[in-house]
């Protein structure tokens, strides 16, 4: 169990916009450096500190125990301790801090379209599977009815693909079509970085089970937009 720190949002080392703008109030909670990113590690679903510290390994114990403290004092997670025999602490999102998932979504999609946006950079298993919520695409998904399992490591996720719609969650389906098992940042190079899935298939990058064909379409169905077009520098001299 993480330490406990007297650090809050209301500490008086704690900067704050001291704006009346909403969106500057979400900021003084939520816009410190690694705020956000914790709270995307825990949108589908809660995780002790360890789990917290190998999604997150760039951050060190004392700010993550830091961050953590100041998201629970403003409201938007808890901690708690699963009943036995688990008996572990774990963090979690509260009902109203939930609502960041939709917002960190969107800012992904907003994200995406960077010019700059590092290629190969590595990312944690729920960073990947919150890309496909915010990059799947309906229109390549038309025609599409196939459910399949995700296995990152120790962790599994269901994906119900349907009438052009994509349900996905933490833990096993009942049945699936397919089923993908790799290294989350394999995966990410098959649907993202332009990795042919035979050609990880056959060098053991990604493994798959059942239909080869609902697992290509899968890898498919997240298309990165187009970069955004940036200010012409001669138009501004």
């Amino acid at each position: 169990m993480a330490p406990r720190s007297s650090t809050g949002p209301h500490s008086s080392t704690k900067r704050s916009y001291a704006d009346g703008c909403a969106a500057a109030h979400a900021l003084d909670l939520v816009g410190e450096r690694w705020a956000l990113l914790v709270v995307r590690e825990l949108v589908l679903g809660p995780k002790r500190f360890t789990d917290l510290r190998a999604g997150l390994p760039g951050i060190s114990p004392n700010v993550l125990t830091q961050r953590l403290n100041e998201l629970e004092q403003a409201g938007v997670l808890r901690r708690r301790k699963l009943p036995p025999p688990a008996a572990a602490w774990v963090y979690e999102l509260s009902d109203w801090g939930q609502g960041l998932g939709p917002i960190l979504i969107d800012l992904g999609r907003w994200g995406a379209r960077s010019p700059a946006l590092p290629q190969g950079a590595p990312l944690s298993i729920d960073a990947l599977v919150l890309s496909f919520r915010a990059m799947f695409d309906a229109k390549a998904a038309a025609g599409l009815k196939a459910s399949y399992e995700l296995r990152l490591g120790e962790d599994r996720f269901h994906v119900l693909v349907e009438e052009g719609r994509m349900a996905l969650g933490r833990g096993s389906p009942a049945r699936a079509d397919a089923v993908f098992e790799a290294d989350p940042n394999r995966l990410a190079a098959v649907v993202y970085g332009g990795r042919k899935l035979p050609e990880a298939l056959r060098l053991g990058e990604v493994r798959v089970e059942g239909d080869k064909a609902a697992a290509r379409r899968f890898a498919s169905l997240f298309p990165l937009p187009a970069p955004a077009a940036l200010p012409d520098a001669g138009a501004r001299a």
